[in-house]
């Protein structure tokens, strides 16, 4: 069974770094290319990152520069460290398994003072 299982949100203030997880098993982690999409409060799934099964990233103009996806085939987690937060990156963050579109449960990420 596939299974992904975020963690590392919470509540962190403006310009405060976080770093989010996603646990995978249940397949080949390393063949596979993964997303992060969030939601915020009242609004559709955004794209955040996508990471290919070769380490190729891409990421959304919105969080360019600021956020980095990276991924350790060894531990078949997904990361994606955030910098420079921002109170319009509050959302719930989950990864995403782009072929499928299967997601985990996702992590709550707010940015307030």
């Amino acid at each position: 069974e596939v299974q992904l299982v975020e963690s590392g949100g919470g509540l962190v203030q403006p310009g405060g770094s976080l770093r989010l997880s996603c646990a995978a098993s249940g397949f080949t982690f390393s063949s596979y290319s993964f997303n992060w999409v969030r939601q915020a409060p009242g609004k559709g799934l955004e794209w955040v990152s996508f990471i290919n099964n070769f380490g190729s990233t891409t990421y959304a103009d919105s969080v360019k520069g600021r956020f980095t996806i990276s991924r350790d085939n060894a531990k078949n987690t997904l990361y994606l460290q955030m910098n420079s937060l921002k109170p319009e990156d509050t959302a719930v963050y989950y990864c995403e398994m782009t072929i499928s579109k299967q997601r985990g449960q996702g992590t709550q990420v707010t940015v307030s003072s």
